[in-house]
């Protein structure tokens, strides 16, 4: 809000003064923004999406694994699609595919692991916008394997169980818009595998997977390796994290501190691998009994993707199996948007829900229901969700406009007595600060402010309070899927940068404005030079790369601020601030 970006500077008192307390938390405000963007997931501006190879038919023949058996001619039933390599062998001949679609999704089976070669959400479109959003990684699943493939400790068992050719249930396309199930099957020298996925009209599905080695069960889980489908550069990889809860605690682990390889066990209500919009969430029907492995690897993202040869930057790139050490993998599975109202729909086997994937960190109090008044806003009448974020920030500023005003009076009461402050200095100048009687001084000050009703902490603790609501409207503009690709005039997409720069020209012109009608008599010349000019260009940087969405609100908040302190200095407030400022211009003017 224009108030915390231009604060109402006040004179230098005692003990500091009210202008240096201000400038102080300015500075500290700054920094805490920095850190956001720093080290906080954000979203940059959606390259051109690269190319997808195309899918093998089933009429294409495949190679067998090196655990398959003879040649089978192509596109033969499920039922006679197996080779009798050995005795109760149960395998594909040929590698095929199977679909299953209902409203919200369009998932692509391969019988080359059971696993999945394409998950599509049909209300979501890719970085085109005019294709549905794939949640497989491609470029990284072919490096680290698809979703749902079965993870194991062994190597060698584990490259065995995701390359042999399973026996799948049915091919073809299947209509989940009622429930339905798909089963795949593999058996051969003694080691069995059958896995079955059940479906309905939501985004979760159901998964039962069990591994045996001559009747006995063989540890194995069930795994989503390789991130997610819409992490195409470097921001969209530093947004992932492992999101879990555990006995009803949940945590959010940021990708730094994801160990590869690390198994954990305890009663998980869900793991889910996530980044700022979308999430694979594993809900195990046993949450007692739960294993986690956390996998962590590294890809190549390139800084131009026109140019992929050129300025290759590694990204962390997370992924999670889960499942049971004794028996197998028995879960359900939510792989969709981070929506509030849809994760709080989906509930785990302990009855708890999955509105915790969506973490707002500190601010979430304040966050979440500035976000549920946006989507009030916008199922009720606004047009866009640009228009709503303007809507709210006029409703916060005029909410802040109080704590505008307490700060106006707290500055002038200090500036009023400025001169006596001043005489009370100077009385005490020509002893050493480490001089005890340097603390009468301090005690003349404090009983004169006392005396006149000043308080020199009074400017600064109405800017204390606004401080949640600015920092939670960030938060939630920067996690909000609502904002991805969703147009406002000029902007395409309120979850990317400002490609014309707009909005922080903006930014900077109309915080120059803003410092330029607030009087600061008491302000030293330095500061009052850094805040005139050196702030809005700070600012004016951040939002040079951060979404639109929270470069819309500053930029709308800005003009507010400059509206609202032009008003201010034509009150009797404002005129006698200004009289003040110019008197004491005067003074230190050099006389001619």
């Amino acid at each position: 809000m224009a108030e915390i970006q231009n604060p109402n500077q006040g004179g230098g008192g005692g003990m500091g003064g009210d202008s240096k307390s201000l400038f102080g938390f300015m500075i500290v405000f700054v920094l805490m923004v920095v850190a956001f963007q720093v080290f906080g997931p954000k979203k940059a501006q959606q390259p051109a999406p690269t190319p997808q190879k195309p899918q093998a038919t089933q009429s294409t023949p495949a190679a067998l694994p090196p655990t398959g058996g003879e040649n089978a001619p192509a596109m033969p039933s499920p039922a006679a699609n197996v080779a009798a390599t050995a005795t109760n062998a149960v395998q594909a001949a040929t590698e095929s595919e199977t679909v299953v679609e209902n409203e919200v999704y369009r998932i692509t089976f391969t019988n080359r692991g059971g696993a999945v070669k394409s998950w599509l959400l049909k209300k979501f479109r890719d970085d085109s916008q005019k294709n549905p959003l794939d949640l497989v990684n491609h470029d990284a699943a072919s490096k680290f394997g698809l979703p749902l493939m079965l993870f194991a400790y062994d190597a060698g068992l584990k490259n065995r169980l995701n390359s042999a050719l399973y026996v799948p249930s049915a091919t073809g396309t299947i209509d989940a818009t009622t429930p339905a199930t798909l089963s795949f099957d593999y058996s051969y020298g003694g080691l069995t595998v059958r896995k079955t996925f059940h479906f309905d009209n939501t985004y979760v599905i159901g998964a039962d997977v069990t591994v045996t080695q001559s009747g006995a069960p063989v540890t194995t889980l069930l795994a989503w390796p390789s991130g997610l489908g819409d992490q195409e550069t470097l921001q969209g990889y530093a947004g992932a994290t492992i999101d879990t809860s555990e006995s009803g605690k949940t945590d959010q682990i940021a990708a730094k501190k994801v160990v590869g390889g690390d198994t954990q066990r305890g009663s998980f209500d869900y793991v889910a691998v996530s980044d700022l919009y979308f999430s694979a969430v594993f809900m195990p029907q046993s949450p007692a009994d739960t294993s986690v492995v956390t996998l962590h690897e590294s890809v190549g993202v390139p800084r131009n993707r026109e140019h992929p040869d050129q300025n290759v930057d590694q990204a962390p790139l997370l992924g999670a199996a889960v499942g049971s050490i004794d028996d197998g993998a028995h879960t359900r599975l939510f792989v969709g948007p981070k929506l509030l109202g849809l994760l709080d729909s989906v509930h785990t086997t302990n009855g708890g829900s999955l509105e915790h994937v969506v973490s707002f960190g500190w601010w979430g109090w304040i966050a979440k229901p500035m976000l549920l008044v946006l989507r009030f806003f916008v199922s009720h009448g606004i047009p866009n969700w640009g228009w709503a974020i303007l809507l709210l920030t006029l409703i916060l500023n005029l909410a802040m406009l109080p704590t505008r005003v307490m700060m106006m009076k707290s500055s002038l009461k200090m500036q009023r007595i400025q001169p006596q402050i001043e005489a009370i200095k100077a009385k005490y100048a020509k002893y050493k600060t480490t001089d005890p009687r340097r603390q009468d001084m301090n005690k003349e000050m404090f009983d004169l402010q006392r005396q006149e009703g000043v308080n020199m902490f009074g400017g600064c603790l109405p800017m204390l309070l606004q401080y949640p609501l600015l920092f939670g409207f960030y938060r939630m503009l920067m996690y909000a899927i609502e904002l991805r690709q969703s147009h406002w005039l000029w902007l395409p997409d309120l979850s990317a940068p400002d490609t014309l720069h707009i909005l922080p020209i903006f930014v900077i012109v109309s915080m120059f404005l803003s410092q330029f009608f607030t009087p600061s008599p008491g302000m030293d010349q330095s500061q009052q030079r850094m805040m005139a000019f050196m702030m809005p260009v700070i600012f004016g940087y951040m939002m040079w790369n951060i979404g639109s969405g929270v470069a819309l609100y500053w930029a709308g908040s800005n003009l507010l601020g400059v509206a609202t302190q032009l008003v201010m200095n034509r009150t009797s407030m404002g005129l006698e601030m200004r009289a003040i400022a110019a008197k004491r211009a005067a003074r230190r003017s050099p006389k001619r």
